[in-house]
């Protein structure tokens, strides 16, 4: 069975999130536990697998450990039949690989630098700006409702899952802001809450004991 390190609210919930939309949370083992935050609450929990004690981590059937959000949303994916990828070969498959890289390469490390309150030439020059990562999304997501035309794929639960967790961030664009609220309609929200929310509790209870 696959094995999924989750802690509430954290880069872990979107692929919570992935596996509630494709039907599929129940024939993976969720494993909650705990995590050091950006303002020093938490722990690095020893019940963790991955190797850094972060979320998300993936153990597959055979054993084999599998971090960074893109890489296990895609094997998901893949491994439930590809509902919401291009299959390869598909004339859509080269703008979703680059959507999936482009989130950890160039997406969070832009947004965690606004959100710190970074700004220093080397970020820009290496990562892009925000309002240059605006361009990009707003240009895509003026040739169809999603970014990779009229269907919702795993990109857009990736790259949506900053804003929706850090509305803040969220560029001032109609476009990105209409894009955010259809990934957020497609996806369970209550559900989520309520699963996370139970999560939480499970956490304290661990904490407890």
């Amino acid at each position: 069975m696959l094995t999924l390190y989750h802690s509430p609210y954290s880069r872990s919930s979107r692929v919570i999130a992935q596996l509630m939309l494709m039907g599929e949370l129940d024939a993976v083992e969720v494993i909650t536990v705990d995590v050091l935050r950006y303002d020093g609450v938490g722990r690095r929990d020893p019940h963790n697998a991955h190797p850094e004690g972060k979320v998300p981590y993936l153990v597959t059937e055979d054993g084999q450990g599998i971090r960074e959000s893109a890489a296990i949303m895609m094997y998901l994916d893949e491994v439930f039949g590809q509902p919401f990828s291009p299959e390869i070969g598909s004339p859509k498959r080269g703008a979703y690989l680059s959507w999936m890289a482009y989130a950890g390469g160039v997406l969070d490390p832009v947004l965690v630098a606004a959100f710190s309150g970074l700004d220093h030439p080397a970020i820009t020059g290496t990562f892009r700006s925000i309002e240059e990562v605006c361009t990009t999304l707003a240009a895509a997501l003026n040739q169809g409702p999603f970014l990779l035309g009229d269907e919702l794929s795993v990109a857009d639960i990736l790259l949506a899952s900053p804003f929706q967790w850090a509305p803040h961030l969220m560029p001032d664009n109609a476009s990105i802001k209409a894009w955010v609220g259809r990934v957020g309609d497609r996806l369970d929200g209550e559900t989520i809450a309520a699963y996370e929310a139970r999560a939480t509790a499970q956490l304290s209870t661990q904490a407890g004991t």
